[in-house]
């Protein structure tokens, strides 16, 4: 279960006219203008300039996305429009100018969408794919239901023809991923309350009977802190609204409150234990927003509301941000209690340690100083790589400020089996945090009599490093191994990094890559010949500064040909011309096994 310790606390006429019905009936007028007068007039102001600054780009671009139609990105592009045309702060509202884009769109979607109501969208007659269009078209006919201008009738009545087609397909097609089952309940249910038909619940019942995929410390099983987290999250909250399943409440509940200890200083999520494609990606706080200030609200939990308000901060200062901020005017217009205030004041936690033990990641922080120490990939228990797996070698990233040490990797060259992954994270003796490997490889001798062929025809077997046929496991082996023990301590302003690897003769590289933008500095720093971006750190100390931050690592330790600045990323990913090379400057400091030394950041 994961735990936090330290000084952070942890908070508990269209043809579908009929159809809107369904949706809850507004408030009595007195009941309706107190409700409005206690919306956060500010949060309003701001995501009505987010959306504003949306439609010029929809306008601008959205017939050449007609050309080759992305599902996905055009009932988004419907969605922006809509959201503006309805909302009488905007100063598009009832702009006709946008009846057609939006009539255009429709009907290229109702053109595209199969005859079994589903769309292609990476995957073939995908219902999870169809799903998240669904979703935001649903969105659409309840805005511009409860206006209820005629010059949309003829958009309401395509799109309901599309969402009519589509429910049916969600409810009897499968899925491919955890957070796919989640999104289709959601979507059931938003077609359910507008389309009502038994078979929409009856589905969300079935996968919900599978129970939610979360570990005990609050996240979720594909461990995606800035995608799949996101989508179950909204998911998840729309079932609990639209289906009366009040509990699921507690799921987005604890997921939000372990995420504030995933919250860099500049808003970034720490995603290196995904096993998504977000796990070697840089992505924003940005996409909670709306999941913070529901439950905040909701639960009138300050802790809650201490990042929704953290993160409208963010956008007010830094506008133009990922597409969330505009996408919320949509959103709060069709969920008008997101319009409320956020209860309480303050800020996220900035001080704190907190270790989650199922997914082996130790963060810590102290203001705008933060570490991340990470020991759980899947890579030692499936020695392969695919989605669905975390397989990112980077064991450790510092920051101080806007000096940035994104990745720390070791990879020693070792029969091709690539970098270093940790088998789990411990609590080291003496303090500070173990991370640790053995690794084997294995030379195969002759094939024991009963198991010899006169015509050599052996089957396809894995070594596992390649296959052959061979008939590997009937073979006797000897093995050689390579162990490898990292302890990660605090010391004053920074961390001292002690590795020690033996057991086989080799050379290694530790890899420390930083953020782009930054400076390197240090009289031991050479250029690494043929290799962008890259140097080596022979001796002595160097930093890497951002203005006023500043990361000093070191020391060198020294150069050679027993020593060459090479990074071995395994056979697994240089047979298939795959690439793990981080983004950003590079320094590499390597050596020889049996091999002691002591990285210091400071």
């Amino acid at each position: 279960m994961g735990t936090a310790v330290g000084t952070a606390a942890v908070g508990t006429g269209s043809g579908v006219g009929s159809a809107f019905a369904a949706t809850p009936a507004a408030a009595g007028a007195g009941t309706d203008r107190e409700e409005r007068a206690a919306e956060d007039r500010a949060f309003l102001d701001l995501i009505t300039a987010e959306g504003d600054r949306l439609v010029p780009d929809v306008l601008a671009g959205y017939r050449a996305g007609l050309v080759n139609i992305n599902a996905r990105g055009t009932a988004r592009a419907i969605r922006r429009l809509a959201a503006a045309w309805v909302w009488e702060r905007s100063t598009h509202h009832h702009d006709e100018t946008l009846i057609a884009p939006m009539a255009e769109m429709a009907e290229a979607l109702a053109d595209y969408q199969h005859d079994d109501g589903l769309f292609d969208q990476g995957n073939l007659h995908s219902p999870p794919d169809t799903a998240f269009s669904i979703g935001d078209l649903c969105i659409v006919l309840s805005l511009l239901g409860e206006d209820d201008d005629a010059r949309t009738a003829g958009v309401r009545e395509t799109l309901g023809r599309i969402v009519r087609a589509a429910g049916p397909a969600m409810a009897e097609g499968g899925v491919h991923t955890p957070n796919h089952r989640w999104k289709i309940c959601g979507v059931l249910a938003q077609v359910n309350a507008l389309f009502p038909d038994r078979r929409y619940p009856r589905r969300i019942d079935q996968w919900l009977a599978e129970g939610i995929d979360q570990y005990p410390g609050g996240q979720y099983s594909e461990r995606s802190a800035t995608y799949a987290s996101v989508v179950t999250g909204y998911s998840l909250l729309t079932v609990a609204r639209l289906a009366d399943r009040p509990e699921l409440y507690e799921n987005v509940r604890r997921n939000l409150r372990v995420t504030r200890f995933l919250l860099e200083p500049n808003g970034e999520v720490v995603t290196v234990h995904s096993r998504r494609q977000d796990q070697t990606r840089q992505r924003s706080i940005v996409d909670y927003w709306l999941l913070y200030r529901e439950l905040a609200i909701h639960d009138h939990d300050t802790e809650l509301a201490a990042v929704a308000r953290d993160i409208e901060r963010r956008i007010a200062e830094l506008p133009g941000g990922e597409d969330p901020t505009g996408d919320a005017l949509a959103r709060v217009l069709h969920h008008r209690e997101l319009a409320g205030r956020l209860p309480g004041s303050g800020l996220p936690p900035t001080r704190y340690e907190h270790h989650d033990t199922d997914t082996a990641l130790f963060r810590s922080r102290r203001g705008d100083r933060a570490f991340t120490i990470f020991g759980g990939t899947d890579f030692a228990e499936i020695p392969t790589f695919a989605s669905g797996l975390s397989t990112n070698p980077t064991f450790l990233a510092f920051r101080k400020g806007r000096a940035i040490l994104d990745s720390v990797r070791l990879a020693p060259q070792f029969f091709s089996l690539g970098h270093f992954r940790s088998e789990g994270l411990e609590r080291a003796s003496g303090g500070g945090w173990r991370l640790h490997s053995r690794v084997r490889a294995a030379y195969h001798l002759p094939l024991p009599p009963q198991h010899r062929r006169e015509d050599g025809d052996y089957a396809l077997t894995d070594d596992p490093r390649f296959w052959s046929a061979m008939d590997f496991p009937h073979r006797p082996k000897t093995y050689l191994t390579l162990r490898t023990e990292v302890v990660v301590r605090e010391s004053g302003d920074g961390l001292d990094v002690s590795f020690l690897v033996d057991e086989s003769e080799v050379p290694l590289a530790i890899e420390l890559a930083f953020r782009p933008g930054g400076e390197l500095s240090g009289s031991g720093l050479t250029s690494v010949q043929g290799q962008a971006d890259t140097y080596q750190l022979v001796s002595g100390e160097a930093s890497y500064t951002v203005g006023d931050d500043r990361i000093t690592f070191g020391p060198g330790n020294g150069s050679g040909p027993g020593q060459p600045p090479v990074v071995d990323p395994g056979e697994r990913y240089t047979w298939l011309g795959g690439n793990l090379t981080p983004t950003g400057p590079r320094v590499l400091i390597t050596g020889r096994t049996p091999f002691r030394y002591r990285l210091t950041l400071r």
